[in-house]
């Protein structure tokens, strides 16, 4: 993506977990002057729309979203590398008002990044209706940064959060941001690391890091994150990997994590504890549950959905239901396609008789491109047309992020999450339509010989 900024226009990054109501803040404040394309270097859309206010242009970019910047994912490396690197004026993150705690991980990993943030506290209604009170100004001051409560469905909120993105961006609102305190021995690591990222930054006129917090930098070099690592060295121009005084400080704190029997592994954990534990004691001082058994029927819900008794049998049942829907459903639309198409084809081969049309001309345009068009459509149409709302039930119902805990530990095996086998739902309901139909094809070639 093109980082250059029109002078006139204050870029805002729009960042959060999946499932927020992200998009929804973002349609709501950019109404339809929006823009879709990809991130430079990677397969993952991003979105981007302005919207004026108090005279100022803004540029709204929705990242994609990620519950980490500790990214393994390119939509999660493509959301970490702008919140790092894009430079944006201000950073605003949407927040699920009904389950706080989660999110507030990811608002505290970018502002160890930068302290130019928004908490946009989304699903106010929601949180209402789960007799779940926050209080915004208390979580304004345990964060350091303006909150915000919104409900970007209805509009709520939305002219406020206009209003403190204009501050901000501007510089009239100051931000001061909060601190992950880690597990001392790890305190003592990055203030080493940091302190060699200090002394290196003042030699040069231009500072290396100014854009870009040491600490976080110190954090990510301890931790071996060699994609964030290369990043850097790429928004900064300094060799980092041959840099030897950050070499020498960074293998003399791993060297003094790993003697106290820490490991990458140990690192990584110790570094996720600690945000963890600050979210929640954030969470603890902000957030008034009134009716302490809001997700009792949830929790029985994910009890009978999740087991290891029930949760398989349940999604292998739901699957099959699917998939004689699916497939038996499309029959007959794909059927009357495919006699409509063979009709068109009938009326296209007199048409091209009539004008004497040459035959190469006729088997290009009708028995290549029309007749493989039409058998696409034929056998695809009709079955996604059923399968993808079925999904969105699924998804809307929640049980989507249920598969993927059911079926984690199995593909983790192969060295990836669960949430690929949706994917791979889709792509097996896809060839076995795509076999059917071939096996149709040949059987009534056969009987017609």
């Amino acid at each position: 993506m093109n980082n250059e900024k029109d002078e006139k226009s204050i870029v805002v990054a729009l960042a959060g977990n999946p499932n927020v109501g992200k998009s929804t803040v973002f349609n709501a404040l950019t109404g339809m002057k929006q823009h879709t394309g990809n991130w430079a270097g990677k397969t993952v859309a991003n979105a981007s729309g302005t919207f004026s206010h108090k005279g100022r242009n803004f540029t709204l970019v929705d990242i994609p979203g990620t519950y980490s910047l500790m990214a393994s994912s390119p939509d999660e490396e493509a959301a970490r590398e702008f919140i790092c690197f894009g430079n944006p004026d201000c950073t605003v993150v949407v927040l699920d008002a009904t389950c706080l705690e989660r999110n507030l991980n990811l608002a505290l990993q970018i502002l160890e990044v930068n302290k130019n943030v928004i908490a946009c506290v989304n699903l106010l209604d929601e949180a209402k209706k789960k007799g779940i009170s926050i209080d915004l100004d208390e979580l304004s001051l345990e964060l350091g940064i303006p909150v915000v409560g919104t409900s970007a469905r209805s509009g709520y909120g939305l002219t406020e959060l206009k209003d403190i993105i204009y501050d901000v961006a501007a510089g009239t609102k100051q931000t001061f941001g909060t601190k992950i305190i880690y597990d001392d021995k790890l305190e003592s690591c990055i203030s080493e690391v940091e302190k060699t990222l200090c002394t290196l930054n003042e030699k040069y006129d231009e500072k290396l890091f100014k854009d870009i917090s040491t600490r976080f930098i110190a954090l990510r070099l301890i931790d071996f994150d060699e994609k964030l690592t290369k990043s850097i060295e790429d928004f900064t121009g300094c060799n980092i990997a041959e840099n030897e005084s950050i070499n020498n400080s960074v293998d003399s704190s791993r060297k003094s994590l790993c003697n106290s029997g820490l490991h990458q592994d140990g690192i990584r954990d110790l570094i996720v504890e600690g945000i963890v534990n600050k979210a929640r004691r954030i969470y603890a001082h902000c957030i008034c549950v009134c009716d302490c058994c809001y997700s009792r029927r949830d929790r029985k819900i994910d009890k009978f959905l999740t087991s290891k008794l029930t949760g398989i049998p349940i999604m292998l049942l739901l699957f099959g239901v699917i998939f004689y829907i699916t497939i038996i459903g499309a029959n007959y639309p794909s059927e009357l396609l495919s006699y409509a198409f063979a009709q068109v084809q009938g009326w296209l081969y007199i048409f091209f008789d009539l004008i004497h049309s040459p035959p190469f001309l006729t088997g290009l345009l009708v028995d290549g491109m029309f007749k493989t068009l039409s058998w696409v459509v034929a056998v695809m149409l009709p079955p996604m047309a059923i399968f993808f709302p079925l999904f969105t039930l699924l998804e809307d119902l929640g049980y989507l992020p249920r598969i993927a805990f059911n079926m984690d530990s199995f593909f983790a095996r192969a060295g990836t999450s669960g949430k690929q086998a949706l994917t791979m739902l889709i792509v097996y309901i896809i060839l076995q339509l795509v076999v059917k139909k071939h096996t149709h094809s040949l059987f009534a070639k056969k009987l017609s010989q």
